[in-house]
């Protein structure tokens, strides 16, 4: 094939720059692209590291298939609602499909929505339309799904609560959750473009847990006991979950409160389990686990109390 170049779309992003580096680290020439002037910064940032940054309008077919000429793979980190995920993202794929490009990696990179119920949650339903829009193309693709990320249990995502010493759950306290930090997620993803085997599916968890477990992993960290909060069933959740979507207003926000919800049901249920995980398919890997996540939050906030006093 000679030498591969890999096109990255949405590398200024925080999980694209992220595969940005992983390329970086193995030596791997990609084109980055970025809308028009936005050039210098992303030559500033960490997405420069051994990128050849294009600058392209993702309106402007010619352009972006002349982008994609030569490539050996698209890779996708573009992150948005259905203007991006089905409209820019898929410009991109006929782009792709056009220049001839034999291989497309999707901005999906979440829980299993293959396995999940259409209508129950939002940005899962942009990536089923995604899907099939692709599979109806004669490209090879293949989606990363991946555990819900690692760093949201440090606070982003109401699952460990700190100061009630709590972990909430709306399923049964025994119900194994995935987790991956966002790293490993790039750092699969790089292996993953250089792979030209790789199947239509392959799923990742760094770390699966229960909520007993995060209690336990919290109590053994910190030093103080932790215990399940669960004020409700999946059915408590989901009128919740209608309740803020009515009374929010419309934005174009890809994360809005009911939105992670939405996705918290997904994996409370069960329905979105990574199921079976094809973690060492590119060899063995120190994955992060949730107890590294949190140790290491725990042993920063404490540090940073002790500079406070």
């Amino acid at each position: 094939m000679g030498v591969r170049v890999v096109v990255l779309a949405g590398g200024t992003g925080d999980l694209g720059g992220r595969i940005a580096k992983a390329f970086g680290d193995r030596n791997v020439p990609f084109r980055a692209l970025v809308r028009p002037g936005a050039a210098a910064a992303a030559r500033a940032g960490s997405i420069a590291t051994g990128a050849t940054i294009v600058e392209v309008d993702y309106d402007d077919a010619a352009g972006l298939r002349d982008a994609c000429a030569r490539a050996s793979c698209v890779v996708s980190a573009l992150n948005g609602l259905e203007p991006v995920i089905i409209g820019m993202q898929g410009r991109l794929l006929d782009a792709a499909v056009a220049a001839g490009v034999p291989r497309f990696i999707p901005s999906d990179y979440s829980l299993d929505y293959t396995k999940t119920r259409p209508g129950d949650n939002r940005n899962m339903d942009l990536r089923r339309a995604f899907m099939a829009r692709i599979d109806g193309t004669p490209i090879r693709t293949t989606s990363v799904l991946n555990g819900a990320f690692a760093e949201l249990l440090t606070g982003e995502a109401p699952i460990v609560l700190r100061k009630q010493h709590r972990i909430l759950t709306w399923g049964d306290v025994d119900q194994p959750l995935d987790f991956t930090a966002k790293d490993d997620v790039a750092s699969y993803v790089a292996d993953v473009a250089l792979d030209d085997a790789s199947p239509r599916f392959l799923r990742i968890a760094g770390t699966t847990v229960t909520p007993r477990d995060l209690a336990g992993i919290m109590t053994d960290v910190t030093k103080e006991r932790f215990r399940p909060l669960r004020p409700g069933g999946i059915g408590l959740l989901s009128a919740l979950i209608r309740i803020a979507r009515t009374l929010t207003p419309p934005s174009d926000d890809v994360f809005p409160a009911w939105q992670g919800m939405q996705y918290l049901r997904d994996m409370a249920s069960g329905r979105g389990k990574l199921d079976p995980l094809d973690n060492d398919r590119y060899g063995a890997r120190t994955w992060t686990t949730a107890r590294d996540v949190l140790a290491r939050r725990v042993s920063s906030a404490s540090a940073s109390g002790q500079q406070r006093s």
